[in-house]
């Protein structure tokens, strides 16, 4: 299953009213999160679809950018378009607090997401 990196773009005028929702936002992320995350890989990924687990859109990781201008977010989903209508249900979403959402299929080469 491919993995996305979602860029959110946040400005300053949103950032009380982001303040003040965000535990909503981290209780969304994290009822999202796959806290038993398979070994990486396309092999390991397929076996366990295989067996019958879970393959519903996941949180790999996420955290705002250090200046404020916005957050990324790693999924691990189906499609493009399955990842962009969850990404509505998001707290900040719903209540008009992120400027602009970018998402992009990531292809990692190296690291803990190869």
């Amino acid at each position: 299953m491919p993995i996305f990196a979602v860029h959110y773009t946040y400005t300053d005028d949103t950032a009380a009213d982001r303040a003040i929702h965000r535990p909503e936002h981290r209780a969304w992320q994290n009822a999202l999160v796959d806290t038993a995350m398979p070994p990486a890989g396309p092999e390991a990924v397929a076996e366990r679809d295989h067996a019958g687990s879970r393959s519903a859109t996941v949180l790999l990781s996420s955290g705002p950018y250090p200046d404020g201008t916005g957050a990324l977010l790693l999924f691990r989903a189906e499609n493009a378009a399955a990842l962009t209508e969850l990404l509505g249900h998001d707290p900040f979403a719903e209540k008009n607090l992120i400027e602009a959402v970018r998402v992009v299929e990531w292809l990692p080469v190296m690291g803990a997401f190869a």
